[in-house]
């Protein structure tokens, strides 16, 4: 129950617990930390088996020690001290992990004396495992429900100056840079913010790069604690938080030491400096891909190769652990190509091409020095002569897009009677034509219905604002996502005339209604709705483009959670189909208003504008069918492979058959061959619920682990971002992370970090839109804009900036969010 902190190292962490696990490797690796012993969480244990489980903080506050416990810390604190101060520390085993630090959330003690007042002590350390802020932190961070907690006991250090030493900057993450934040006497101070301590930052050869004129360490020690910083980081294999003092003969002590948990993770590069954008923000997803996802989507970027590289981006996508990255280094450094590789990330996840621009006027980033390697991507010729037929033909042209997209998706549909190997044989020959379908499918259509909107605008400049033209693209028909939403709305319409299929879906848990439809076991009328809408759409989900997720006809949990959101949504105003068709209507008369605004001198280009215009809106509903088909690649060599999963389960190499998108094709066909991958999947799988945990995904990051922002520009108190979906809509903020479950009421505006296919059918009762990434040409805007819902992306720090609640005013047009009155 008493171990020497010199004797515990090695121990389990749940025998003593974080802290005393990482004070234990360091007395064991030489470095410096004061003397001291861990009451084991066995002590522990032992003195809650008889609490009651909601009154165990009141429990250790009172319950009597065990008399051989009590006299062995006595004792134990005899040897230590001699009877004079101590430092009491809570250890506990939810503590001081790699990716939560729960720093703050457990009490310690200083300039403890007594031995009355070292078990009282030990007893307030063990209750902090259960304050209110500790078990927030625990919910919020996904640690153990039940975690336990040792004790430390330590020699005070007599310290004349202490603080926190940062071996990477844990604000702008630079892992070059040292902060050290340090005050006179002990570094509690520093810790609990009780004391504005000095604040210095170093350069990694030591240098100060930032202090103050007179502090309290001098360059000497503050090359100290930067060298004895580097050595703990290479220790542990990580930036570190350090606590440390220095006594009154100047010497150096550690009192902790654990992960810089804020960092995001960075590609391993060495020489130059080197820029990264986002893959997982292109695509509007906030949490890390599959193993299996980012195997598929390199084989898609594949397809892109020539294109992106022309404009600067690296020909293969990075992954650390979990999440994708393009080196765009070469985009950066070169005037010729950063203007164009700016504008295509602005249009697909702003304001990530605005910090291209910005780090193309760093000095970090020079421009090349040779001519041809600075050579800008040559501009795509424009084949009028297929663009024409699309244009006087438009159904024939979309059908002919339709009829190819059917013809190779019947091609992937894979063997009904088949073994595992033949299974796995197909996926993998079929594997590189279902990633690159939208490369493959016939683009002349598509590019007629954006080519000729633009065409129109040239036409009528001058008459009419580009903004009056957004109108004319709401509600715009084929758009296969558009379509999904609508026909989720009428599904719920159908459930809506059965009083009794209304009140169970209302009254009953979306999980449980998942259950009950796999089961079979629902009303008629939802059982069969429902079916027929995931047979047309239960190839989609949130974060789709990861071919590891889970699909809607998997788990149709989230359909049953949107459902019910929707049939919670009354009135005539919220009717989307009913808007759907009004918008439809509304577009057709700003057609011919604003055509008619051209001078009667100049019928031919009213004319052709009007043309243009109305045969755009046929074609443009092209743009999501790309996407949509690779879906449905996606989920039929789902199917394939995860039925290769259950063959590898029966043979006990992998403990689920979903476990198979936790390995890439090579690593499956090793399965099927013998190879046991449970221990493999279940360390990825831990990584990557780890990383989903992080609140923020940066858009662009350097290699230093810098994190570009942009220089504020916004108003008095108001936010900025790109205008992307016309109109002014005012109402209360919803702030949502995930929309799998999530309610958003009508006339709520929805604020979210990224959004792709899975959040629309979220837009049919929302007024707004807000996103922090996001462009003209991203899934979420271009839906927004067909429901006529206002939308700005591209707003920094959105969902930390809005708070649910509060009452904001979205203006699409010119890009900006107002705030009204405070939350309710």
């Amino acid at each position: 129950m008493i171990l020497e902190l010199a004797e515990a190292g090695g121990s389990p962490r749940d025998l003593v617990g974080g802290k005393a696990a990482n004070l234990a490797e360091m007395i064991s690796a030489g470095f410096p930390v004061p003397q001291g012993f861990c009451i084991t969480t066995a002590a522990y244990r032992q003195v809650i088996a008889d609490g009651e489980e909601g009154r165990l903080r009141a429990h250790v506050l009172t319950v009597p020690l065990p008399a051989r416990l009590e006299t062995g810390i006595v004792e134990a604190y005899e040897r230590l001290s001699q009877g004079g101060p101590v430092a009491v520390r809570s250890s506990s085993t939810a503590e001081d992990l790699p990716d939560a630090s729960f720093a703050g959330q457990y009490d310690t003690f200083l300039g403890v004396q007594g031995a009355d007042e070292v078990l009282a002590a030990v007893r307030r350390c063990w209750a902090s495992l259960w304050s209110d802020r500790a078990m927030r932190y625990r919910a919020a961070h996904d640690t153990e429900r039940a975690p336990a907690i040792a004790v430390i006991v330590q020699r005070l250090v007599d310290a004349e100056c202490a603080g926190v030493l940062y071996t990477a900057n844990p604000v702008s993450g630079k892992r070059s840079e040292v902060v050290v934040d340090a005050a006179p006497g002990l570094g509690e101070a520093v810790v609990s913010g009780a004391v504005t301590p000095d604040h210095y930052r170093l350069s990694v050869e030591s240098e100060t790069v930032e202090g103050p004129g007179e502090g309290c360490l001098t360059p000497s020690r503050l090359g100290e604690l930067a060298a004895v910083g580097r050595s703990l980081e290479k220790h542990f294999g990580a930036p570190q938080d350090v606590e440390w003092a220095f006594d009154g003969d100047g010497e150096l002590w550690l009192t902790q030491s654990r992960h810089i948990t804020t960092l995001f993770p960075v590609p391993e590069s060495e020489g130059e400096p080197r820029a990264y954008w986002s893959v997982n923000v292109y695509q509007g997803i906030n949490r890390p891909f599959t193993p299996m996802g980012a195997s598929m989507i390199r084989e898609r970027q594949r397809g892109m190769a020539a294109y992106m590289s022309a404009l600067g981006f690296s020909g293969e996508i990075i992954d650390v652990d979990g999440w994708l990255f393009w080196d765009i280094t070469d985009g950066v450094r070169s005037p010729a190509k950063r203007p164009k590789m700016a504008a295509f990330m602005d249009s697909l996840a702003a304001p990530s091409g605005r910090l291209v621009e910005q780090l193309g006027r760093d000095q970090r980033f020079p421009s090349p020095s040779g001519s041809e390697e600075d050579t800008p991507p040559k501009k795509r010729r424009r084949r009028w002569e297929r663009m024409i037929p699309a244009w006087l033909w438009p159904d024939q042209a979309r059908a002919r897009v339709v009829r190819d997209a059917e013809r190779r998706i019947t091609a992937f549909a894979g063997p009904a009677e088949a073994t595992a190997g033949e299974r796995l044989s197909f996926v993998e020959s079929v594997r590189r034509d279902v990633c690159r379908i939208e490369a493959n499918l016939p683009r002349d259509a598509n590019t007629a219905g954006g080519t000729g909107g633009q065409l129109a605008v040239r036409l009528l400049r001058g008459y009419v604002d580009e903004e009056e033209i957004a109108a004319v693209f709401r509600g715009i028909p084929h758009n296969p996502t558009t379509e999904m939403d609508l026909a989720l709305w009428r599904t719920g319409e159908a459930i809506r005339r059965d009083d009794e299929a209304l009140s169970l879906l209302l009254d009953t848990a979306s999980d449980e209604l998942a259950a009950k439809q796999l089961a079979g076991t629902l009303p008629d009328v939802v059982q069969h709705s429902v079916a027929a809408f995931l047979a047309e759409y239960g190839c989609r989900a949130t974060s789709e483009i990861d071919f590891g997720v889970p699909r809607w006809a998997d788990d149709p949990e989230p359909v049953f959670a949107i459902l019910v959101n929707l049939l919670r949504a009354e009135g005539a105003e919220q009717n989307a189909a009913s808007r759907f068709e009004h918008a439809a209507a509304e577009a057709e008369a700003r057609i011919v208003e604003l055509t008619r605004r051209l001078p009667a001198t100049k019928p031919h280009r009213a004319i052709l504008a009007r043309f243009l215009l109305r045969r755009s809106r046929r074609l443009r509903g092209l743009r999501e069918f790309p996407k949509f088909c690779l879906m449905r690649g996606f989920a039929a060599l789902r199917k394939q492979l995860l039925l290769v999963g259950e063959e590898i389960v029966r043979a006990e190499r992998l403990e689920r058959a979903g476990d198979v998108m936790f390995l890439d094709l090579a690593e499956v066909r090793e399965a099927l061959d013998g190879r046991d991958f449970r221990a493999t999947v279940a360390r990825r799988r831990e990584i990557r619920e780890r990383e989903a945990r992080r609140p923020r995904v940066p858009s662009v990051l350097l290699s230093d682990g810098t994190v570009p922002a942009l220089a504020a520009d916004t108003g008095e108190g108001d936010l900025t971002g790109l205008a992307a979906a016309a109109g002014v809509a005012t109402g209360r903020a919803r702030v949502i992370h995930d929309p799998d479950g999530a309610r958003i009421e009508p006339g709520e505006i929805l604020v979210a970090a990224t959004t792709d296919p899975g959040w629309t059918p979220l837009f049919l009762t929302a007024a707004a839109l807000v996103t922090e990434t996001g462009g003209m040409i991203s899934h979420g805007t271009t839906v927004a804009r067909e429901h006529g819902i206002p939308a700005v992306v591209g707003v920094p720090g959105a969902t930390a900036l809005i708070t649910t609640g509060r009452v904001i005013t979205v203006d699409g047009s010119a890009g900006t969010i107002t705030f009204g009155e405070e939350s309710r």
